[in-house]
């Protein structure tokens, strides 16, 4: 029993001592590095991916970033403040963004003020709109004998509860709020891309682009995967040869796995009526 243990003691310090040598390795600038940025699924949150863009944009090894997006989109915030970062990380360094499968609507729009859009001629992009979808469960409560009664001190305060169904005036304010963040959508994508905003407004109408159709129409500059969106932001700053890669390992905690509880939270939010929630999505 002691042997065992000993022998499982010597195996875990072994393990510790690679791990610090790969992390010491991470953050030690040994020569010129392009660093490498994952933003997949719904996008809901902001902070994880604007905090990987400021270690990168401090660190004076790395030369450029790659930032690979496989996302349909996600709530209107988070991708504006990525956007903004992404803009501001711009003035420092090179900015590629490596499209995968999808990088849509929320996607395509923290994609958008990239030095250079690499897609897959297959990805599916585009999107660009905005969507809010409200329950209306009046009937079904109508039906099992169940009455919501509201006690509200402004006259909207409920604008969003599932209970009842949208008046006109109502329905317009949304439109209005949906057109304003819809305008907005445009006005990024028309800066970031350096296209006139009558050009992108023509685009956006929520359809959808393959990689291919949206090189035509200047959404995606280049068409190629994930290794030769690093080559190309390798180039773009004078790295010979291949560029040795950074990026943040992932860590798998209990903490990772409650994260797949946030969409289930959403919902459940959207059917308390307290919290409006638009999302740009796909």
């Amino acid at each position: 029993m002691k042997k065992l243990l000993i022998f499982f003691a010597i195996i875990f310090a072994i393990i510790a001592i690679l791990s610090l040598i790969l992390t010491v390795r991470q953050k030690v600038p040994t020569g010129e590095k392009v660093a490498l940025i994952r933003v997949t699924g719904i996008i809901i949150d902001s902070t994880d991916v604007i905090e990987e863009l400021k270690q990168y944009a401090k660190d004076t090894s790395v030369k450029a970033i790659v930032i690979r997006v496989d996302s349909p989109g996600g709530a209107v915030a988070p991708s504006q403040e990525i956007y903004e970062e992404i803009v501001k990380i711009k003035e420092k360094k090179k900015v590629v963004v490596s499209m995968g499968s999808v990088a849509a609507s929320g996607g395509y729009y923290i994609s958008s003020p990239a030095d250079v859009i690499v897609a897959n001629a297959g990805t599916l992009t585009g999107s660009i709109g905005v969507i809010m979808e409200i329950p209306n469960v009046a009937g079904l409560m109508e039906k099992i004998g169940v009455e919501t009664q509201v006690i509200k001190s402004g006259r909207y305060k409920d604008i969003a509860s599932v209970f009842k169904s949208l008046t006109p005036t109502e329905k317009e304010i949304l439109q209005t709020v949906l057109d304003d963040v819809h305008d907005q959508f445009i006005r990024a994508v028309s800066e970031g891309r350096g296209m006139k905003f009558e050009d992108i407004k023509n685009l956006a109408d929520g359809r959808i682009f393959t990689g291919r159709m949206a090189k035509e129409v200047g959404l995606v500059d280049e068409l190629g995967n994930l290794e030769d969106a690093i080559m190309l932001a390798g180039k773009l700053t004078g790295i010979k040869g291949e560029p040795r890669v950074v990026y943040k390992k992932e860590k798998f905690s209990i903490l990772d796995m409650l994260k797949g509880e946030i969409q289930g939270k959403l919902i459940s939010n959207a059917f308390s009526g307290i919290q409006l929630k638009y999302l740009l999505t796909l």
